[in-house]
């Protein structure tokens, strides 16, 4: 049996953006990690979905599905994002209704058989990956707006120290008592309406290497970086606009700054953006 790795990179949701996916495999190649998972949303937002999946295949890259890749699969009639808000369904249908028609019989067969989650064990710290949370794949779990002790009961109901997920879009970590760790790592899809075009992804070290974001490595939890991406985001914004999506999504890609799904977002957190 081949060891665990001690140094992996985790992608949060791809949202089609198949150039940013590029850049992070060949970045997180770079930076030595020895393995590479994705947490899911494959498609959405951006161009040509079909455009991802070769590039995950190719890379080796384990993945799990998303609630868009779930939707895609079983050819349901919405991505299950979890919105309650008209104007964040709608832009959802939208990028909802490109995505299904442009992914191949193929691919859609190929999610239908990602996991649901992904199980490790690095130096005696269990490791879970999922999606939204490890009890509801499209859960939005808010940097601000949820407690660490939730966080902390999470882990211990689903038997683990160190729970990863994405589905939020922005990136954010915390300490668990105990020394566990709940790690969101952001999406590759589009920035974190924080005004910069990288997008982001989380790289882990489970050699008790020091990271340059406060995220220590007690008790065998691992260190983590949250990395930004630097890619041809206005290639992708020319390809955006090419197969008719919605200048929303083009503008947030050119500027670094959400224009959808805003309403989801909880006040703290939509306060750090421009809308």
């Amino acid at each position: 049996m081949s060891p665990e790795p001690q140094r992996i990179a985790v992608f949060g949701g791809i949202y089609s953006n198949h150039l940013a996916l590029g850049a992070a495999i060949e970045d997180a190649r770079a930076r030595g990690a020895e393995a590479l998972y994705c947490l899911g949303d494959l498609g959405a937002f951006g161009p040509h979905p079909d455009r991802v999946f070769p590039l995950l295949v190719d890379a080796g890259v384990r993945v799990l599905r998303g609630n868009y890749d779930d939707s895609i699969a079983r050819g349901l009639d919405d991505c299950q994002c979890g919105y309650t808000d008209p104007r964040d369904n709608h832009f959802a249908r939208l990028s909802y209704r490109y995505t299904f028609r442009n992914t191949a019989e193929t691919w859609r067969r190929w999610l239908g058989r990602l996991p649901g989650e992904i199980r490790l064990q690095v130096n005696g710290t269990r490791v879970l990956m999922c999606h939204g949370s490890p009890r509801r794949i499209n859960e939005f779990l808010w940097e601000s707006a949820t407690s660490t002790q939730f966080l902390a009961h999470l882990a211990r109901e689903h038997e683990t120290d160190v729970v990863l997920a994405t589905h939020t879009g922005i990136p954010w970590r915390r300490a668990l008592p105990g020394g566990g760790q709940f790690i969101n790592v952001g999406v590759l899809g589009r920035p974190a309406n924080d005004g910069r075009t990288e997008v982001w992804y989380a790289l882990l070290d489970f050699g008790g290497a020091e990271d340059g974001a406060g995220g220590g490595a007690e008790r065998g939890s691992p260190a983590v970086e949250f990395v930004p991406v630097a890619y041809d985001h206005e290639r992708l914004a020319h390809e955006m606009r090419g197969e008719g999506l919605p200048e929303e999504f083009v503008q947030t890609i050119l500027t670094g700054w959400w224009t959808t799904c805003l309403e989801v977002l909880p006040a703290r957190e939509r306060a750090r953006g421009r809308y």
